[in-house]
């Protein structure tokens, strides 16, 4: 069994674990997982985070507000998400970033929003988990911009794009999308990667590795991302797991 496995990127508020979360969590620590981030998709979401992360010591959690959450957003909603930031809990803005995956979506809005919440984070100074999906360009542009420290959340880009990532100080979070079939790019880039810039992440309960793809996702299948970063790496997956880990535990000032 692996130790000092920590899930960078979780959605344990979500209702797929409505039967058995809190039995879940708590059985987290005895099956190598020492820490757990969540993070927040809009402020109700948000909130239930830190509730969350204030009954188990091994969570933290992230605050923010989702692309595809935009039509939540209220007047004051800047005001809102700073005061939930000064939770002790609390060690990153986000999820925030572009989504123009889904017809309808509002480049402008999606761009001031996540603006706003680079600037939240730099003010706080906090990193910024960032979910970027067909908008790789403009992401680049404001990240060139603001240059937040932070993490692209399950990346499926290209080695040339991780690459230009690194560049300007960000991590990038690996998780299930790695043991697809189709993730070539995916590949290319985990053996691209400085080891110090590597984070692992579920996104649970979604992407599930192989070889439970279709399950519910946990912070257990963690293991079959770094089993395979690993062998891509010619490393071994403990060595990779303790690497990403301090990596974690650096980024979100997490002792």
């Amino acid at each position: 069994m692996y130790q000092h496995i920590f899930d960078t990127h979780a959605h344990y508020v979500h209702g797929a674990f409505d039967i058995d979360r809190d039995a879940l969590l708590s059985s987290l620590p005895e099956q190598g997982v020492c820490c757990v981030m969540l993070a927040g998709c809009s402020i109700a979401d948000s909130r239930e985070c830190i509730a969350l992360a204030e009954r188990h010591a091994h969570l933290y959690t992230a605050v923010g507000i989702h692309p595809e959450e935009l039509h939540t957003i209220q007047e004051g909603w800047q005001s809102a998400l700073t005061a939930m930031a000064a939770h002790p809990k609390v060690k990153a803005i986000g999820e925030c970033g572009l989504d123009y995956h889904t017809k309808g979506y509002d480049k402008a809005l999606q761009r001031e929003v996540l603006v706003h919440q680079m600037t939240i984070a730099r003010e706080l100074g906090l990193p910024v988990i960032l979910h970027i999906r067909d908008a790789m360009g403009d992401a680049l542009e404001l990240l060139r911009r603001y240059r937040p420290k932070g993490v692209i959340h399950c990346f499926s880009g290209s080695a040339e794009t991780a690459e230009e990532l690194v560049r300007l100080g960000l991590y990038l979070g690996f998780g299930g999308v790695l043991t697809y079939g189709n993730a070539r790019r995916v590949v290319e880039a985990v053996k691209a990667v400085p080891e110090d810039r590597m984070l692992f992440e579920t996104d649970c309960p979604y992407l599930t590795p192989q070889p439970h793809r279709g399950e519910r996702n946990d912070s257990r299948n963690i293991r079959y991302v770094a089993e395979l970063a690993a062998a891509l790496r010619g490393t071994d997956a403990q060595t990779l797991i303790n690497a990403c880990c301090e990596n974690g535990r650096r980024l979100f000032g997490i002792g």
